[in-house]
Formats: structure tokens, C-alpha cells, sequence
């Protein structure tokens, strides 16, 4: 029986607005809410919170109630550094003002995930980037976005902090937006519990094999979690995990198990016009026949196609152990 542990955001089960429906796809849900839906999927068992929590006032102990009768426990935190208030960064915003507001409020995250006995404060700083050329100076920023992560790294050295990088949106252009950036940023700050959530998703609109992604943070000893969605490559769409890119996704999770990974396979998905429930179970029911896959996968093989660069032995492995498996 697998061990293997299933979680998503909780933000796969709140309502949406976007720039057309900014009425939103059905009426506005609490905290408590969110959780008691995510406790109706079929081995979810962990959660990823955000801060400050969503869906009106709720004291922690409700949260902590709504989580033991769900049988939940919270991977991490993630601060909402990407709110109206950022709106010209967190890190790297002008206002040496909003830049310590950022601080704080992480601080304050990270002190939740303390409450929680959680894994990590997962930073997704969405507004620090720029939009036009000459906008920013780009070593000042990049500078910023280096020494506000490290800052809150050293002020907490009992906690990991996840940096989630991402090539754009809402920003045109994101400061962390590849694994190799987002490397090249955690090694310059010299500190050892920073690392990297990889999202599936943003490394495959990012232009990235996700594979080669995660293989990089690995060697480097950076992967601290990952989350799994898909999407048309064009656009951040959060669809259900395997809708579009199985085999990718495959591969991916075949880098994992390849490398001895462990950690909770996460979902970051954005359902719309779908039921949250019907989501989650749909993409963890394809997870599991990836697993059953990876179990079923001959690696020796696998290994001597790859050695010998052929291509059609090994897809003819991955899809024949996949496509027997779900």
C-alpha cells in the first residue's frame, strides 16, 4: 500500500473572479469552508494556507478545529505578498516602507507555520519584476529580491522558505521566473533553508521541461516542494494535473522517484467552472496511476534507452508502463 501523501492549495476550493466574471464563479466561501470541501477529497490529506487567511476574519482555533475533523495537516503558509497593497513589489518595491510591510507580514506567516508545525513559508512574490523596458534597474532589483528573501531566511533559521518562481503574471515579467534564475538568486544569498517549490505548470509555460527542471534543484539541493496542475504552455491555465501533458508529467514524477525525492505531491489547480471536489479527486485518481506506473516502469531499461539517447524505446516504456496503469 502506497504511503505516498496527496495535498493542494486551499485555494483549489474558494471561487474565482477574473477580469470578465468579476462577479465570480459562485459565491464567496470562508476558511472553514475551503477546508471542510478539501476534506471531502478522496486522500487529501494535506493543505497549503494562505496569509492572511482568506475568506473573512476566522480565529485560528476555528482553523485548527475545521482541520482535525478533516483529518488535515498544513504543508505551509503562503503569505499574500501580491495584493493591491505590492502592487510595485514586496522585495523590490520603491517604498522602502511597503519592502518592510513585506517583511513583516512573511514574519507574521511564519510564525503561523510555527502554530501549524508546518513544512515551509512558500514565497510567490508576483509583483516584484517589471512590466517595460527602462521600468526598473535591473541590478538593483534583482539586488532587492536576493537580500528580502535572505533577510527573512537569517531572521527565521529553524523554518524553510520556498521561493515558487514564475515567468510572468501578474508582473510581465517576474523576477524569479526560471529554475536556473531562481537558483542562481538562493545561492547568492549563502543560506541554507532556502529552496525551491517547483509548480509544473509555470516551468511548462515557462518553456522548461519540468524533468530537466526539477533534475537542476535536485542536484543542487534545492527542491523543497512541488505542485502539479497543467496547462496549453501559453498561459498559467491551472487545469486539472494529466489533462493535457501526461507523458511530461510522467517524466517528471519518473525524476522524483529516479532520484529517491520525497514529499507530499501537491496540487496547484484553478478550477473555474468545475466542481472543486470532482477537480481534486480527478487529478489525485490520475497521481495514483502514475505511481502505479512508476512501480510498474522498468528503470534498467529506461536507463540504457536514455544512455543511448534513443527516443523510441524509451517513450514505447513510459507509455506502455502509463497507459497500463490508470
Amino acid at each position: 500500500m502506497s504511503n505516498q501523501k496527496y495535498g493542494a492549495g486551499i485555494w483549489h476550493f474558494a471561487t474565482y473572479v477574473d477580469r470578465y466574471a468579476t462577479d465570480g464563479y459562485g459565491p464567496p466561501r470562508s476558511l472553514v469552508e475551503m477546508i471542510d470541501l478539501a476534506g471531502q477529497v478522496d486522500d487529501l490529506s494535506v493543505v497549503d494556507i494562505n496569509y492572511p487567511f482568506p475568506g473573512g476574519e476566522t480565529s485560528m482555533e476555528k482553523i485548527e478545529e475545521a482541520l482535525r475533523r478533516n483529518n488535515l495537516t498544513v504543508i505551509g503558509i503562503t503569505p499574500e505578498i501580491y495584493t493591491r497593497r505590492f502592487a510595485k513589489g514586496a522585495f523590490t518595491n520603491p517604498d522602502p516602507g511597503i519592502r518592510r510591510l513585506a517583511n513583516e507580514m512573511v514574519n507574521e506567516a511564519a510564525n503561523v507555520v510555527r502554530r501549524f508545525n508546518a513544512s515551509y513559508v512558500k514565497l510567490w512574490p508576483g509583483q516584484d519584476g517589471w512590466d517595460y523596458p527602462f521600468q526598473v534597474d535591473h541590478r538593483r532589483v534583482w539586488q532587492q529580491s536576493i537580500e528580502g528573501v535572505a533577510e527573512l531566511a537569517e531572521q527565521n533559521p529553524d523554518l524553510r522558505f520556498v521561493i515558487e518562481y514564475k515567468p510572468r503574471e501578474p508582473r510581465v515579467h517576474m523576477s524569479y521566473d526560471s529554475v536556473a534564475r531562481t537558483l542562481l538568486g538562493i545561492e547568492k544569498m549563502g543560506v541554507p533553508n532556502v529552496g525551491i517549490l517547483l509548480d509544473f505548470g509555470h516551468s511548462l509555460y515557462g518553456g522548461e521541461s519540468p524533468a530537466d527542471a526539477a533534475q537542476l534543484a535536485i542536484d543542487h539541493g534545492r527542491l523543497f516542494g512541488m505542485d502539479v496542475n497543467d496547462n496549453l504552455r501559453s498561459w498559467d491555465d491551472d487545469l486539472i494535473a494529466g489533462s493535457v501533458h501526461p507523458i511530461e508529467l510522467f517524466e517528471f514524477f519518473y525524476t522524483l522517484r529516479k532520484n529517491k525525492w520525497e514529499g507530499v505531491w501537491q496540487l496547484d489547480q484553478f478550477p473555474f467552472r468545475e466542481d472543486s471536489v470532482r477537480a481534486a479527486n480527478s487529478a489525485i485518481g490520475f497521481l495514483k496511476g502514475i505511481e502505479r506506473a512508476l512501480d510498474k516502469l522498468d528503470f534498467e531499461a529506461m536507463q540504457k534507452a536514455q544512455d543511448e539517447h534513443d527516443a523510441v524505446t524509451a517513450l514505447k516504456l513510459a507509455r506502455d508502463a502509463l497507459f497500463t496503469s490508470y
